[in-house]
């Protein structure tokens, strides 16, 4: 069964295009992961999702609603935790979960069990009577979480969750995810890192409004055109300006010490070498490697036509 389904879904503010004609289809029970720069339109496609915002044309269904003729069953039947969600500092860790609670109608008869299960899934129990300001980061996002499914929703939406987080507290979070995921429930999730990408079922990769590729993480990158050659080299900056603008290269990503570099010509690998070193560069390494979500990104841009805004965040 499908929970997400959206046909030519466009959506509007004034003259920007913020989502272009969009076709997608989520599965019950799946989790997807939304990839995409700054600009791209993720934070507007999930609000149109979550019936905060009204389709400029074209149609989205959530769990068999459309968003446009019934946004309150749609909000009824889905958990949504945006970028920056609305905890309140002074309220403690129960008495936010009681206020969310009421906002989304839970019966008091069954609001003592739910809060109790949360908390302890969410290992919250021993601080119900913190104020949420004093709180860690990641006790915070955990305390949004569960505020979230205070409700039991069939769906749960999240915009960017993890930023700003820790990396540890990163981990802690998709472990809650995962056990979520295990009890049925599905999960779109939009993520500025590429390792919690990985870690999806399937991954839309969105750029300028448009979904310019869909699959899982494993047949991205094997279907990927070209080949990425991973190039350390010395002095780097020097070898960047060689490298972008050598007609062979298609793209290059900066890792650290490390230039990813995307070819489709066979004899790149030969031919790179001897014009870096013409422009005083040293080569240190040179060396072909699978290609990351990242470099499959900046890939399928490129070949959807306009230059991509920038690799994911």
């Amino acid at each position: 069964m499908t929970a997400i389904r959206c046909a030519g879904l466009l959506r509007r503010f004034g003259e920007l295009v913020a989502v272009d004609g969009l076709d997608l289809e989520v599965a019950r029970g799946e989790i997807f992961a939304l990839v995409g720069p700054d600009g791209a339109g993720k934070t507007t496609l999930i609000r149109v999702l979550c019936g905060a915002l009204s389709p400029t044309a074209g149609t989205a269904e959530v769990l068999g609603w459309d968003v446009g003729r019934d946004p309150e069953q749609v909000k009824a039947h889905l958990g949504y935790m945006p970028q920056r969600f609305s905890l309140y500092g002074d309220l403690t860790v129960m008495e936010n979960l009681r206020l969310y609670a009421g906002l989304y109608g839970v019966p008091a008869s069954a609001f003592e069990a739910r809060a109790a299960r949360l908390l302890g899934d969410f290992r919250l129990s021993a601080f119900v009577g913190r104020p949420a300001q004093f709180l860690s980061g990641g006790m915070k996002q955990k305390l949004a979480l569960a505020c979230t499914l205070i409700h039991e929703p069939e769906l749960l939406v999240l915009d960017e969750p993890s930023t700003g987080v820790d990396p540890v507290s990163r981990r802690q979070f998709w472990r809650f995810l995962y056990g979520l995921h295990a009890r049925g429930m599905t999960i779109f999730v939009s993520t500025p890192y590429m390792d919690e990408a990985e870690r999806a079922s399937r991954v839309g990769l969105m750029d300028r409004g448009r979904m310019i590729a869909v699959g899982d993480p494993g047949t991205l990158k094997a279907t990927m055109r070209g080949e990425i050659l991973e190039i350390v080299a010395a002095p780097q900056q020097e070898a960047k300006r060689v490298l972008r603008d050598h007609p062979l290269v298609e793209s290059l990503e900066v890792f650290g010490d490390r230039l990813h570099v995307l070819v489709t010509a066979p004899q790149a690998a030969a031919v790179l070498p001897a014009a870096l070193a013409a422009s005083g560069v040293q080569v240190a390494g040179l060396r072909p490697v699978p290609p990351s979500l990242e470099d499959v990104f900046v890939s399928r841009a490129r070949t959807a036509g306009a230059p991509a805004a920038g690799p994911p965040a």
